[in-house]
């Protein structure tokens, strides 16, 4: 591999100006690609198989009037006051005239009043669902009640969920990842070129990723996701590899011939970990939830299309930057000669201590990062709610009045959709269920709705308790299993909070399983790069540390409320349904982006003849600026998402964020070398008849240096000769 990558860097580097034109010009052709066929994205998080999405595909289908978006207005008087029917009864008229709009229907003629007629709920059916409702029609439905004098008027419901866009708070990562670059290199050249073709890389997989929106179904935080992965993980795959042009070329390398040692050297090491990113997300696609898989597939392609740009792209910017990615006062000593080694760095010293103190340093990260993991044990997964939504927005503000005026439980309808064969044996059963439900601890049952044949029945249900709320959830379990001895039709739950329990119940199963392939994905890979079977055990293990104490301060935070207002979180509650998996499967590729980059300079070093613990000090004061920088860039990438008022956005930035810092500082930076010292010789044992099967991979290029040094004997032979 590092041969190939080699030749790659080297050609990339001479015909810098046809590789660039190429890369500007599929950007073009993808932008335009873009703007011509991108669709809307979408928050349906269903899963098909679960009784809730069974029961919408068959009203959908049976009841088609009713299967469209709803909106839910609701109009309070002020204080004091009763609400006037005849007000009311205008801003029924005016949403029933919305675009789009088959029913409004008027509060006072289904007692949807409170007992002191200071509120009521106006119900609005849509036809069709939330993905076909246009700009225009939700602005009309916003407008529904502005005239109407001395009543707050609020408008809630599905059809007031909105796309998730990116604003001007995310480009604050990007402004510290350069801060970042720039003191790591020294040369504003260096960094604005680093940042650059990381930029041009996620553009690319950005407008791709939109050109194909318009054929696939992207959840709403799918181009996020694809955006956030793919400038942490471009910019480090460039650092990594122009770091590397550096130090050879303060070996006295030619520009050129540096230029192919990096991409064959550090450039194998970017393919692998990119690699590893990739296939844990495009794992995702295994546990069997489309809205999932989509997300996984969006940002892996976007990754692969990074670990392009670095290996090409990057190359040809290094032969037009020249030596300017070296800092100015330094350009003049590059005449190829190798420079003088100068003072050692901190982490030359910080791996000495971690050597010496391996013992206390093992012991404290390890309880350390076990303490921290321990609220993940109490983490409730639910999908996001209006509740959870920035104070002011107009779902908020609904959702909030309908909890003042009515109760929580109005903000969590349950609908129990009743089919069967026969419409008298449909309606028996309904009715069986209605008495079953109210037992059960429902607030208020809705009188059955039938279709026109009768075969078909649907019941809001009303319960006690929030969405969100774990009450609520026992309470569609017990719903679910009362109504599951009647007989003559098909009893299912199903609304936006039926569908929310059903997939977090799904995730949650698929969880360890993910997470054991995940593991043992890992172990695999490092078994081939390392040659050891004690180092991928280490890692992965460290890695389940990093995951564990993620968890617990996520939880802590957003789920508990500690510390809430320090990061904008306004109203805690359950974590977001998928953030767990998706957590651990880009957690796992970024982990392993740095277990790469440390631990292949120690191998390299043990290879050549220095003592366990001198390769693990040579490996850690090498690689540690390095790391740290990355680290931090992405850290600061990541954490630019956190001041988004989504919370979906905002929980998965403060993740990945505090998991990066977790793994690079704690784990990799220091529980690794303490470890790695603490093995000694072993850590480099492999079984024989396994080292035999397991093919070689030469991450670290010991073939490409053991070529080239040929190349120069021979030449310097010739030479003498001569």
């Amino acid at each position: 591999m590092a041969s190939v990558l080699y030749r790659l860097g080297r050609f990339s580097f001479r015909r810098r100006g046809r590789v660039l034109a190429v890369w500007l010009v599929l950007l073009a052709v993808l932008g335009g690609a873009a703007a011509a066929f991108m669709g809307p994205t979408t928050d349906n998080f269903s899963i098909p198989g679960t009784e809730s999405q069974r029961a919408l595909d068959s009203l959908r289908e049976q009841f088609p009037q009713a299967g469209g978006v709803t909106g839910t207005i609701v109009i309070a008087a002020p204080e004091g006051r009763k609400l006037d029917p005849v007000a009311v009864g205008a801003v029924v008229r005016e949403a029933g005239g919305v675009p789009g709009v088959i029913a409004a229907i008027d509060p006072f003629k289904v007692g949807s009043v409170t007992p002191d007629d200071r509120y009521a709920l106006v119900q609005v059916q849509f036809d069709t669902p939330l993905d076909e409702v246009t700009d225009a029609q939700r602005a009309a439905y916003e407008r529904v009640g502005a005239s109407a004098r001395g009543l707050r008027v609020e408008h809630g419901g599905e059809v007031m969920k909105a796309e998730v866009e990116v604003g001007s708070t995310e480009a604050l990562g990007v402004l510290v990842a350069a801060v970042v670059l720039v003191v790591t290199f020294g040369s504003l050249v260096a960094a604005g070129m680093t940042l650059l073709n990381a930029l041009i890389g996620v553009g690319a997989g950005m407008a791709g990723l939109f050109a194909l929106s318009g054929v696939l179904e992207l959840t709403s935080t799918a181009p996020i996701l694809a955006l956030m992965l793919g400038l942490a993980v471009g910019i480090d795959y460039s650092l990594f590899i122009t770091s590397r042009y550096r130090q050879y070329l303060a070996e006295g390398v030619a520009e050129e011939e540096a230029a192919g040692r990096a991409t064959g050297t550090a450039g194998s090491a970017v393919v692998f970990a990119g690699a590893t990113v990739v296939i844990a997300l495009a794992g995702l696609s295994v546990v069997g939830i489309p809205f999932l898989s989509i997300m996984g597939l969006a940002a892996a392609g976007t990754i692969a299309l990074a670990v392009l740009v670095a290996l090409t792209l990057l190359p040809a910017m290094l032969g037009f930057a020249g030596l300017r990615v070296l800092p100015r006062g330094r350009r003049g000593r590059f005449d190829g000669q190798a420079s003088h080694p100068g003072r050692e760095g901190f982490g030359f010293r910080w791996g000495r201590i971690a050597v010496r103190l391996r013992v206390p340093i093992l012991l404290a990260g390890v309880v350390g990062l076990g303490a921290l993991a321990l609220p993940a044990q109490d983490m409730r997964l639910a999908l996001p709610d209006a509740g959870t939504a920035a104070s002011g927005t107009a779902a908020r503000e609904a959702y909030d009045l309908i909890g003042e005026g009515f109760g929580p439980g109005f903000n969590g309808r349950l609908i129990a959709i009743v089919s069967g064969d026969e419409a008298q044996a449909t309606g028996e059963a309904a009715q069986k269920a209605a008495k079953l439900i109210y037992d059960a601890g429902a607030l208020a049952v809705s009188p059955p709705q039938a279709n026109p044949r009768g075969t078909t029945v649907l019941m809001t249900i009303i319960p006690k308790t929030g969405p969100t709320d774990a009450a609520t959830e026992q309470f569609v379990r017990t719903i679910r299993e009362r109504v599951a001895g009647i007989e003559g039709a098909d009893i299912a739950l199903s609304g936006v909070t039926a569908i929310g329990i059903d997939v977090s119940a799904k995730l949650a199963e698929a969880m360890p399983v993910y997470l054991l392939l995940v593991a043992g994905l890992s172990i695999l890979l490092l078994m081939l790069v390392f040659r050891s079977l004690l180092v991928p055990l280490k890692a992965a293990l460290g890695f389940l540390l990093t995951v564990g104490a993620t968890f617990g301060i996520t939880v802590a935070i957003f789920q508990q409320g500690h510390l809430a207002d320090l990061f904008g979180v306004e109203v805690p509650g359950p974590l977001v349904s998928f953030l767990p998996i998706l957590l651990i499967g880009i957690l796992f590729g970024l982990a392993m982006d740095y277990e790469v980059f440390l631990v292949s300079r120690m191998r390299e070093d043990f290879v050549h003849g220095d003592s366990p613990q001198q390769a693990t000090v040579n490996g850690l004061g090498h690689n540690a600026r390095v790391v740290t920088a990355a680290a931090l860039i992405m850290t600061a990438v990541f954490g630019g998402f956190v001041f988004m008022h989504d919370p979906i956005i905002k929980s998965m930035g403060f993740a990945l964020a505090l998991g990066v810092l977790v793994d690079a500082f704690v784990v990799r930076l220091t529980l690794v070398p303490a470890v790695m010292s603490f093995l000694g010789r072993a850590a480099w044992w492999l079984p024989r008849p396994v080292d035999r099967i397991l093919p070689n991979l030469d991450i670290e290029g010991e073939s490409l240096h053991g070529k080239l040094a040929t190349q120069e004997r021979d030449a310097d032979q010739e030479a003498v000769t001569v």
